[in-house]
């Protein structure tokens, strides 16, 4: 999966924030047509690196300022003496504004523009020019023709600021949507290139600010924010006469029968994460298994809430749900959780039991679900969740008021106040059981470490999915438990144990 680099910008907005900040950047002295221009000499020196000897441009217009960035675009293509045309998907006599004048401006330079027709042959590298981020509903026609031929031809694309038919706030396609080879995004990052099915649509991605005035885009607001190396929580570092009892006591409660590796892939990241201490509760049956694989983790077989209460008098943090169950053993010990001080992370079948009211969230929690979780806990479709990510995320925060970890393509972290931020990093190879274990455990650790519960969610998330990248190399297969020797190697690497 191609992932942004670090050096974009951190803010994300929405369409309408977008819309806003156009505004305001005009209001303030810069004509829209100079923005405009400004988008294609941009545009067209992306299309020179990345396809330098093509020679041969297709440009797909809309009818919307999108279109007229690929007008000026076409232009300056045929000045080169590439081989251009423009094909006007909707009527081209339509435009207005600056698209307007972009439009006569290419013609006037001696532009073909032809109207879309199914049997127009696509030639070269195609521009993405149809539809931008005001897009709300599904994609109609002709557009959708468009697109579905666009995607059938195998040619390379590059999509002007967003794919079209991708929604900028979710990233969602909305019916159909543009398979980008490069997108070019311009003046602000739209959240929806992040989530979501983006990172199937919008492949890799550019930026240019076009010169935008910098306070007018700093005092802009915007959605949420993308999670970078340079702004993660730091671990401090360890004074040299430190010992276990200082760095927090790990409680994991998981392992119904049948599902015993849960509990140990949680227990072994949040150990290899640096935990003082590790304790792991589960069933009787699993102790030599864990005693054998852990030995480090102090295993203990627990029957009942009465039991777990008991041994939980020394824990600091609990990390409930992997491979719990939802039979009366986990409810159980489920209840006893709910009823303890001190910090939590629930996943899984914690959250599973959460959505069936069938106990009530203590304070001080990190919530982890995925999508399926997700929607259990906001009683709608798991459809319902992907259609809007950044909403689930935040409705999730709300209603339990405990900071939401919503994994996924672009795992979003949410608060109770509406703050969200973002990770897009991580890679296909992680589509597998047991990497969500090995998270909720590696929150557990930052936890017991002296993080707040927002700072540990974040750092969490982006070490495991760099632990992922680093991993892809190797290919398909990714077992879980094989990011828990990388994590502790990318923890080092941002937080050194010693100065």
């Amino acid at each position: 999966m191609p992932h942004s680099p670090d050096n974009l910008p951190q803010p994300l907005y929405s369409a309408a924030q977008m819309r806003e900040l156009d505004a305001r950047l005009i209001a303030a002295g810069t004509p829209g047509f100079e923005l405009m221009s400004r988008a294609a000499h941009a545009i067209w020196r992306a299309l020179r690196r990345r396809w330098p000897d093509a020679g041969v441009l297709t440009v797909l217009a809309g009818r919307g300022n999108n279109a007229g960035d690929g007008y000026l675009v076409a232009a300056l293509a045929l000045r080169a003496g590439w081989r251009v045309q423009v094909l006007a998907v909707g009527e081209a006599a339509q435009l207005q504004g600056d698209a307007a004048s972009a439009r006569d401006q290419a013609i006037a330079a001696g532009v073909s523009v032809q109207s879309w027709a199914e049997c127009a042959e696509l030639r070269g590298v195609v521009l993405d020019a149809l539809l931008g981020t005001g897009l709300q509903g599904a994609v109609r026609e002709p557009y959708a023709q468009a697109i579905r031929l666009l995607n059938a031809s195998g040619l390379p694309v590059l999509a002007v600021d967003i794919p079209s038919g991708l929604c900028a706030d979710t990233g969602q396609a909305l019916g159909v949507a543009v398979r980008a080879e490069l997108t070019l995004t311009l003046i602000g990052l739209k959240v929806g290139l992040f989530t979501g099915q983006a990172a199937d649509c919008r492949g890799e991605l550019h930026f240019d600010d076009l010169q935008a005035d910098g306070q007018i885009v700093d005092a802009q607001a915007y959605t949420a924010q993308r999670l970078v190396q340079a702004g993660l929580p730091q671990l401090p570092a360890r004074s040299c006469g430190v010992h276990k009892g200082q760095l927090g006591h790990v409680l994991v409660v998981g392992g119904e029968r049948g599902f015993a590796g849960a509990g140990l892939l949680a227990a072994q990241s949040a150990l290899r994460a640096g935990a003082g201490l590790v304790s792991l509760a589960t069933r009787s049956e699993h102790l030599p298994a864990a005693q054998a694989r852990l030995p480090e983790v102090m295993a203990v077989g627990v029957a009942s809430a009465n039991q777990l209460l008991a041994l939980a008098a020394k824990a600091s943090v609990w990390v409930v749900g992997p491979g719990l169950g939802q039979g009366a053993w986990a409810r159980s010990l489920l209840s006893a959780a709910a009823v303890s001080g001190g910090s939590q992370v629930w996943d899984a079948d914690a959250l599973n039991l959460l959505a069936q009211a069938a106990v009530q969230l203590p304070t001080a929690v990190v919530l982890t679900p995925h999508p399926g979780e997700a929607a259990r806990l906001l009683g709608i479709s798991n459809a319902e969740v992907q259609a809007d990510r950044p909403a689930a995320a935040r409705a999730l925060a709300q209603r339990y008021q405990a900071i939401c970890v919503l994994k996924g393509a672009g795992t979003l972290i949410a608060a109770a106040d509406g703050g969200l931020w973002l990770c897009d990093r991580g890679h296909p190879v992680m589509a597998g059981a047991g990497l969500g274990d090995v998270l909720a455990g590696f929150v557990g650790a930052l936890l017991a470490q002296g993080l707040p519960a927002l700072a540990a969610a974040k750092l969490a998330v982006y070490l495991h999915a760099c632990a992922g990248e680093r991993l892809a190399v190797q290919g398909r297969g990714l077992a879980a438990g094989d990011l828990c020797a990388v994590i502790r190697e990318l923890l080092q690497e941002q937080s050194a144990c010693l100065n």
